[in-house]
């Protein structure tokens, strides 16, 4: 989630409104100036880059679950299940890079979210499909979850200064899950992995429904697409608070 975001705040960071909105035109107009076909590449902190190595790393885990496809091989299915991972571990990276550099860019907040729609939205929604959820159902309940992703990190974006800080002016709690939480069903699709309770082998547990028609055709809905309904559900809450550890 977008913690540099957070640590610019208006009622955490003590700035007033004024301070901030001459910061944004700074940065601006920084962007304005600068000159060259790789301007931006050079406006880049070290904090965009490890940001922007989560994007790599969801980027990869979609392509990884391509290849699976085409391929069949399990090698790039398991890889596609741990770069998430190892995306969150980027996620969690860049926002201490920024305080302890003590520097933050208004491309980089957007970068952040950007990065976690495609590592935490995108590539588990994708390897649901992988792994078995392919009735056009499912397929519609997988939609869902990522566009609630993407609802969820610009509510966050816009939000974010309205949330109650600590003493340290760090928001108090989340609303709605956090987008890297889909990490948790990634984790039950590894499981899943591992014992074989996947398409091509024994199948996804819980079996399907019919809604509508006969077995087999667009009426059919995999149970397992009902947990990722509800968990798009809770990201976009705004009555449910998570705590911030």
């Amino acid at each position: 989630m977008n913690e540099r975001t957070s640590k610019q705040s208006v009622n955490g960071g003590g700035k007033s409104d004024s301070s901030i909105d001459h910061g944004k035109a700074a940065a601006l107009q920084q962007y304005r100036d600068a000159e060259g076909h790789f301007s931006l590449v050079r406006s880049f902190r070290m904090a965009d880059l490890v940001t922007i190595m989560n994007g790599v790393c969801g980027s990869l885990s979609v392509f990884s679950s391509a290849k699976y496809l085409v391929t069949g091989d399990e090698d790039f299915l398991w890889s596609a299940l741990t770069l998430p991972v190892a995306g969150l571990i980027f996620d969690f990276l860049d926002g201490n890079i920024a305080r302890w550099r003590n520097e933050s860019s208004m491309l980089g907040q957007e970068l952040d979210s950007l990065a976690d729609l495609i590592s935490f939205g995108v590539a588990p929604a994708l390897l649901a499909f992988v792994v078995g959820l392919r009735t056009y159902l499912d397929t519609i309940a997988l939609t869902g979850f990522i566009c609630c992703g993407l609802a969820r990190l610009a509510r966050f974006n816009a939000t974010v200064a309205l949330v109650p800080k600590d003493t340290k002016g760090k928001a108090k709690y989340f609303e709605g899950l956090p987008i890297p939480s889909s990490l948790g069903l990634v984790s039950i699709l590894m499981y899943w992995t591992k014992n074989g309770w996947i398409e091509g082998k024994e199948g996804l547990p819980f079996g399907t429904v019919t809604l509508w028609g006969k077995p087999g055709g667009d009426g059919d809905l995999h149970i397992v697409s009902v947990v990722f309904g509800l968990w798009a559900a809770a990201m976009v809450s705004k009555t449910l608070r998570v705590p911030k550890l």
